[in-house]
């Protein structure tokens, strides 16, 4: 993957289907029948300036522009190829040092999730290799990992702390990903996640351990402005109701907003989180009906991450139809992480959410795109093509959108512009 160098615009003509995810109303994340509605426009071109996309239409229409034919642009020819808006991760975990294959061993040999961590397996035995990392290897590793979601054709990214579990390794890794971000092309938005898992030394005193995080890691987060948003594990074998309450309270007064995991293992009644707004609650597996009122009500955004289910094993997915029916705005993420999820390719997360959680592939990208936006609330500048948004944009090598989940594990994705940076991959040059 080599960057084009050119400051000048860029015109991507001779697109077969330009999947625009543009609304009728323009506004907020799609639910219900809306989340199938995802704008296709055939023989589409799009121009891009200064980082944003500037028009949006046919190639005739394109190549017959005043302004296109009076200025000095970069043509890009797409060939009849297939373009979406560029994924929006809204869910990962890439600050860790090394893969936790015992664990993934113990897993095929019938250990549970929850058999693994009391072991010490788990994330815990993540923490030591973060708190021995230096801030370099971090970074090293994080953008790594950020340059091959590009190269799958994902181009905003939520990343999340939470393997350090002590003040200084929390903020070293926030600091990580902080500096990784600047030298990505593509969008990070950081999150602090010192409530991840209780650590070692605090195992009999939960609470000083939740103290540490509200009256520390998130008041000196929010302090060096190394994190956008607070998030907490809220599950059976992490932390109790009581607790995320606690750390949402300890986010507010810090002026950060909130997200959670819960539900995974066992439910968390909703509704008293809810009350702090959260912009997405993830994982939902296991949720009620009266769950599924509230969230139908609310303006948070149900991150559904169906590879954790699929790489543990579970035998049961989040219940996206149950939710998508009752009006709910579901987003899809990877869950990128060493433990449960290890995968960066949004594609098959596709694949997953089609296959598994009975979503229609316009559905899932409609949930990989403008609802991860709106997961991150960055509605207003990712997750659709449309003039003065962000220039994020993916190219696959298909002819019908459909592919892109059908086609599963495969990296259909051949170039990628990332705030109006194009990044074609090897053996798809520019014309």
């Amino acid at each position: 993957m080599k960057r084009v160098n050119s400051s000048k615009p860029l015109l991507l003509l001779n697109i077969g289907q330009l999947v625009t995810m543009k609304s009728a109303d323009g506004r907020g994340p799609r639910s219900g029948v809306e989340l199938k509605e995802i704008g296709i426009i055939e023989d589409g071109a799009v121009l891009c300036a200064g980082g944003k996309v500037v028009s949006v239409g046919k190639t005739k229409d394109a190549l017959r522009d005043g302004w296109v034919r009076k200025n000095k642009v970069v043509e890009f020819d797409c060939g009849g190829k297939v373009v979406l808006p560029g994924f929006v991760d809204s869910h990962t975990h890439p600050a860790f040092v090394l893969p936790r294959l015992v664990d993934f061993e113990k897993r095929i040999a019938g250990a549970s999730y929850e058999e693994i961590a009391a072991a010490g397996g788990g994330i815990r035995s993540s923490v030591e290799g973060v708190r021995r990392a230096g801030k370099a290897l971090l970074e090293q590793n994080i953008l790594s990992v950020l340059s091959e979601m590009l190269a799958s054709g994902t181009t905003t990214v939520e990343a999340k702390s939470g393997y350090g579990l002590s003040l200084d390794s929390e903020l070293k890794s926030l600091d990580a990903i902080r500096s990784a971000a600047l030298k990505w092309p593509g969008t990070v938005v950081a999150t602090l996640l010192g409530a991840h898992a209780v650590p070692l030394e605090f195992e009999k005193n939960r609470p000083e351990y939740v103290e540490l995080v509200c009256e520390h890691m998130i008041p000196e987060a929010a302090k060096r402005k190394l994190a956008q948003f607070v998030d907490v594990f809220c599950d059976r074998g992490a932390f109790s109701e009581e607790d995320a309450l606690r750390v949402f309270e300890a986010a507010r007064q810090n002026g950060l907003p909130v997200r959670a995991h819960i539900s995974q293992l066992v439910r968390t009644p909703l509704q008293h989180l809810l009350s702090f707004d959260p912009a997405s609650l993830d994982h939902v597996d296991h949720v009620d009906e009266a769950d599924i009122s509230l969230l139908a009500r609310s303006n948070t955004v149900a991150t559904l991450v169906p590879a954790a289910n699929h790489f543990l094993g579970l035998g049961k997915y989040p219940p996206a139809r149950k939710l998508i029916d009752a009006g709910i705005a579901v987003a899809l993420a990877t869950d990128y992480n060493p433990g449960s999820s290890p995968t960066t390719n949004m594609a098959f997360v596709l694949s997953l959410a089609c296959t598994q959680m009975k979503m229609s592939p316009a559905e899932a990208i409609a949930a990989a795109t403008i609802n991860g936006a709106c997961a991150l609330r960055l509605e207003k500048s990712k997750g659709s093509i449309e003039p003065g948004k962000d220039a994020d944009l993916a190219i696959f090598d298909v002819k019908d959108y459909r592919e892109i989940a059908y086609w599963m594990g495969t990296n259909t994705c051949v170039a990628a512009v990332a705030n109006g940076r194009l990044f074609p991959m090897s053996g798809f040059e520019r014309n």
